[in-house]
């Protein structure tokens, strides 16, 4: 008898075997946070924080300069630190001059879309690969016109879009090629680290991300003169003579903040393999449950997995994704809905943004993802109690579903 057969011939149990969502005992007696960030111990940044408190320089010193060096040194190529993803993607925009339309994928988080509206420009949104979430370059390639003076692409989850793929249609089409890399610290596209692709990769440094800075993101660029620039944008266009050169931001990172992320930093070869153990154990204890479908990385990829999201089919699990979210919080287990609604249809934007063709993919994927608990330091026995519970929950589906809708009656 295989699996789903003992599953569904398995007496019904009382008490604490029942899920919290029909009364029983929750998974967790604490809320198992969606996300926590793995920090260096303030034992081995004191030292440095304390040396920026008592000499004043909390902007524009020594550990910004250093924190940069590092990641140029660890990317290979010009990196710029920023006082987030979101300021770099604003500021790259302006210091590559784009204009009219820019191509982006509408799954994605909206601080992607804000950084183009920001700067006046028109996001064209295209549909992404029905496996690994990521912008689809075929959809890309037709909605190219001559209004298009970029593509914007994004690593979700940490899963490295398809670089080759897009760097060849930016360069047949002279456009730019810029990547929202805000969940990619730590990826890698064929044996080449995302950071090293197109003509800017951005990077966030936020407490939901593999590397923590607090608040803070990394620009990497191809051009050593662009990152120049870059600085002089982050410091609201003053090349130091109070004579700004254009418009730019505050976008600087604090002294604090380098010397966080420079710690965090020296540990994102293990982050990145453990969250890689974490996703590989969640398809495993869950692979006998239909209706699970996760996000594909290719097989000479490596994703940092910042997110670990999987798609929830309804008819064939037996209830839809927010069902199953609301039955995980009844266990004590944070879920996100990541992206749900996509950015094509938040209320912000209006009649800001344009579609080319259907997006398809993006209202399947975004319908039906549900975001699972995942960060650097999960332990193993909380993964299992994840999935014991999914389990569980699968189980009782039927009565599960017909509480909801009882629910719902009133």
């Amino acid at each position: 008898m295989d699996q789903i057969s003992q599953l569904k011939r398995r007496p019904k149990l009382a008490g604490d075997d029942e899920p919290a969502y029909l009364g029983g005992a929750p998974s967790f007696d604490q809320t198992l946070a969606f996300n926590q960030p793995t920090l260096s111990s303030f034992a081995s940044i004191r030292p440095a924080i304390e040396k920026i408190i008592d000499s004043g320089q909390l902007t524009n010193g020594q550990n910004v300069k250093d924190f940069e060096a590092k990641a140029t040194d660890y990317f290979g190529r010009p990196t710029v630190a920023v006082a987030s993803c979101t300021s770099g993607l604003i500021l790259m925009a302006k210091v590559l001059g784009l204009t009219g339309h820019v191509i982006v994928p509408s799954f994605t988080f909206f601080a992607t879309t804000h950084a183009l509206l920001w700067n006046n420009l028109k996001p064209r949104f295209v549909d992404i690969d029905t496996d690994s979430w990521t912008i689809d370059p075929e959809a890309v390639e037709k909605g190219i016109d001559s209004s298009v003076s970029a593509i914007l692409a994004v690593d979700i989850g940490g899963n490295p879009s398809e670089k080759d793929a897009l760097e060849e249609i930016s360069k047949r089409h002279g456009i730019k090629l810029i990547t929202d890399a805000a969940h990619a610290f730590g990826s890698v596209y064929k044996d080449k680290l995302v950071g090293g692709f197109g003509d800017a990769e951005v990077f966030s440094l936020s407490p939901t991300k593999l590397v923590v800075a607090g608040e803070g993101g990394l620009v990497t660029l191809s051009d050593p003169e662009v990152a120049e620039e870059l600085k002089v944008a982050r410091d609201y266009g003053n090349s130091g003579d109070y004579n700004c050169q254009f418009v730019g931001l505050n976008a600087r990172m604090t002294e604090i903040n380098a010397v966080i992320g420079m710690a965090n930093m020296e540990q994102v070869s293990e982050f990145v393999a453990r969250r890689n153990e974490i996703a590989e154990a969640y398809r495993i204890n869950l692979k006998h449950l239909p209706g699970l479908t996760w996000q594909t990385v290719a097989a000479d990829n490596i994703c940092a997995y910042k997110d670990i999201s999987v798609l929830i089919e309804a008819v064939e699990f037996g209830m839809d994704r927010d069902l199953l979210g609301e039955a995980l919080e009844a266990e004590g287990i944070g879920t996100r809905k990541y992206y749900s609604p996509p950015a094509h249809e938040q209320k912000a934007y209006g009649d800001k943004v344009s579609i080319a063709g259907k997006l398809i993919n993006t209202d399947r994927v975004s319908q039906n993802v549900l975001s699972l608990p995942v960060f650097s330091h999960m332990k193993n026995e909380d993964i299992d109690r994840v999935c014991q519970a999914i389990i569980r929950i699968y189980k009782y589906r039927d009565e599960i579903s017909g509480r909801a809708e009882r629910n719902a009656r009133g």
